[in-house]
């Protein structure tokens, strides 16, 4: 369908405002995952201003607002999270956090903002569509993988979901510029766990007890080796332990050592790889240490994303109409980070792109997830514009 790019920028730059007020709202209480409670009711109130039929669920805080057209055979949906991350804000803004401790380091603010203004939009003419469109604002993208809870609710049933479009702010890719990748877009994620268990004893006599520490410190060398020597230089993977818990006191000998960490991977193939050996070097190096090794590998874990190629040149094409070709960016590399985005790409076709937020000019250069970051608010209405030409492609 020939999509009209001047009458949706025009009716984009027309909310830009509204947008800005929705952002800079839920930017002021932002929730943790799974409490994203006052969050639920300001989107709520949004969608009851608009008008939209929307349903709720009774062990979390999504919604999925709708419009469904009966005789439709093709169903569209769009995805926003919308929990925060405990952070202490540290910018000096008018909307700055309120809730201590807790802030939109990750952009969700502008997500919601940008889902509810494409919903808006949207349900402006709903008469002229002849798709059904699913608006998913999920929580729980940062801990648990919310988007599993709200699969398990049939969000993406009844109707069937198609093809599903989620975007992602980034502070390190300029306003006006959209970039996607064909095939992983984000690795897989798995929190783990390593326990080491000796025996305590007088730092004096070492003899006596059998040093959990020493057991360790060879396990976090010998981990090392998986990605430099058992993966190939091509295949992209990460094992990073950030914590370490052990030893009571500087003249007793460590009975029980806590090592945490995390393992991303770009193909299932190689995540399972990864996991394998790791439980290899823990199990069997803690032993040659007259130890006891466990490893944990938590449960709640994201697979890669993995992008429909149809749909990155869907993303493609209206990118570089909307904005030129110069402004859409094919993305070397896969990210390293997690997403549960992947899930809904387990079930239905998907894609997830980048929206650039940052600005020198305005000093908007900070990274997700520290203190000072925020965005340039132009890019609201840009990730507008692109939500509604995503899914005007197929009506």
């Amino acid at each position: 369908m020939k999509i009209n790019i001047d009458g949706i920028r025009e009716k984009s730059n027309n909310i830009k405002e509204w947008l800005i007020d929705v952002r800079r709202d839920l930017h002021k209480t932002p929730e943790l995952a799974m409490s994203e409670y006052e969050t639920k009711e300001k989107i709520k109130k949004y969608l009851n201003e608009i008008g939209i039929n929307y349903n709720e669920f009774n062990d979390n805080c999504g919604i999925v607002a709708h419009i469904i057209k009966p005789k439709s055979k093709l169903t569209i949906a769009i995805r926003a999270d919308m929990d925060a991350l405990p952070i202490e804000e540290k910018n000096n803004i008018s909307y700055k956090s309120i809730n201590k401790g807790i802030m939109h380091a990750c952009g969700h603010d502008a997500h919601t903002a940008i889902l509810l203004g494409a919903c808006k939009l949207l349900y402006e003419i709903k008469d002229k569509l002849n798709i059904n469109i699913k608006f998913i604002f999920q929580p729980a993208e940062e801990t648990i993988g919310g988007a599993r809870f709200l699969i398990k609710e049939n969000c993406l049933e009844n109707p069937k979901v198609d093809y599903i479009f989620g975007l992602h702010v980034q502070s390190y890719l300029k306003t006006s510029f959209i970039e996607c990748r064909y095939n992983t877009i984000n690795a897989s994620a798995n929190s783990i766990k390593i326990k080491v268990k000796g025996k305590k004893s007088h730092g004096a006599y070492p003899e006596k007890g059998v040093d959990a520490l020493v057991a360790s410190a060879q396990i976090i060398t010998s981990l090392q080796s998986i990605i430099s020597r058992d993966l190939s230089p091509s295949n992209l993977a990460v094992i990073t332990l950030g914590k370490i818990t052990g030893g009571e006191a500087q003249n007793i000998i460590c009975e029980d050592v806590e090592i945490e960490g995390t393992i991303r991977a770009i193909t299932m193939k190689d995540r399972d790889f990864v996991i394998k050996r790791v439980k290899e070097i823990v199990e069997n190096t803690a032993k040659a240490y007259r130890c006891e090794g466990i490893f944990e590998v938590d449960e709640n874990w994201y697979p890669p994303v993995i992008n429909d190629k149809e749909l990155v040149n869907v993303v493609k094409e209206n990118a570089e109409n909307l904005l030129g070709k110069d402004n859409f960016i094919i993305k070397e590399l896969p990210s390293m980070g997690g997403e549960d985005f992947s899930f809904y790409t387990q079930s239905c076709k998907g894609v997830f792109f980048h929206l650039g937020c940052g600005n020198k000019e305005k000093k908007i250069t900070s990274p997700l997830h520290t203190s000072y970051f925020d965005i340039d608010e132009d890019c609201l209405t840009i990730g507008v514009m692109m939500h509604l030409m995503n899914v005007m492609y197929f009506n």
